[in-house]
């Protein structure tokens, strides 16, 4: 059986950094973001029934993102009707995600999902790892970015759930308030703390 591990973290934390790290430890990761994005771009299993629910927001042949937010923007039903959509889309995407590392004779997989304790993500999991950095780190890190403001962030964070619950939720935290490498060999070492527990569970 695989040892499905929840990777999570705020806007700014590095996760995505951290998530290429258990790459190059030979750890598959799956990104829910990425699928998404292949759910909806050319010839992506929700560009149909996107379409006919919110024929507006698919322009040659894909679903363009910025069209479909506004779209649902404030709009409880609309929001339901496309989560009935998608939803099930990305558990199949990630069901044969699961199947392929499992052939592939992994025990070990990371699922990257940014809002995983905001969708009850962790009861799928095993462990729950929770990236994170200092609040003044991660504001530099995130308004650095093009076309961010002050406003944009706040109106993020205040979506997510705030980093203190993370840490006091997740099952082990990794810091990237540190140097790159640091945060690689914190990495190195909880692979090997997860593949014992995977071997254990198996």
């Amino acid at each position: 059986m695989t040892y499905v591990v929840g990777l999570t973290g705020s806007i700014g934390m590095g996760k995505s950094a951290v998530a290429g790290m258990f790459r190059d430890n030979d750890v598959p990761v799956w990104d829910a973001d990425a699928a998404v994005h292949e759910l909806y771009g050319p010839g992506g299993a929700a560009v149909a029934p996107v379409a006919a629910r919110f024929p507006e927001a698919v322009a040659d042949g894909q679903v363009d993102r910025d069209s479909l937010s506004k779209l649902v923007l404030g709009d409880d039903a609309a929001i339901r009707d496309l989560e009935r959509i998608v939803h099930p889309l990305v558990g199949d995407h990630r069901q044969a995600f699961y199947d392929r590392a499992a052939e592939d004779g992994h025990d070990l997989v990371v699922v990257d999902v940014p809002l995983l304790f905001e969708t009850g993500g962790e009861s799928r999991v095993h462990a729950v790892v929770v990236v994170s950095a200092p609040s003044e780190q991660q504001r530099a890190r995130v308004l650095a970015r093009p076309g961010m403001t002050a406003q944009k962030f706040e109106a993020i964070l205040a979506r997510q759930t705030p980093d203190a619950e993370k840490r006091r939720r997740a099952d082990h935290v990794i810091d990237t308030g540190t140097t790159k490498d640091e945060t690689r060999q914190s990495v190195a070492r909880l692979v090997v703390e997860l593949r014992r527990q995977a071997a254990e569970n198996g």
